[in-house]
């Protein structure tokens, strides 16, 4: 994870600080498994059960990858924070989910 040019939170005001609101910021990314990999966590998910670790690093990534893209975008656009961050995730298809990751990009006014 490269670090950030702009911090990226989930509350939805900056409390004593005047901000203007440049806009919402978006991002997404879908991300699969390749197939010996799927059948893997199939397999221990349909046997042992337990955390399906290579999921849970294709989610990390996909969030990591999207917060990454949103804070590039945010400073693209001279914000200097983005509030009310989300995700969201969806199902595209067996093995693979999407990550959907918005938020508002605020500049700070002087004073």
């Amino acid at each position: 994870m490269k670090e950030k040019t702009v911090s990226i939170l989930t509350v939805d005001t900056i409390p004593g600080r005047n901000y203007d609101f440049l806009g919402c910021v978006t991002s997404s990314c879908c991300l699969s498994k390749s197939i010996i990999q799927d059948v893997s966590s199939n397999i221990r998910n349909w046997t042992v059960g337990g955390e399906l670790k290579h999921y849970k690093a294709m989610i990390d990534q996909s969030v990591i990858l999207v917060m990454d893209r949103i804070a590039d975008e945010a400073s693209r656009r001279g914000a200097d924070m983005v509030i009310g961050f989300r995700l969201s995730t969806t199902s595209v298809s067996t093995g693979a989910a999407e990550i959907i990751g918005y938020g508002t990009a605020i500049r700070f006014i002087p004073g």
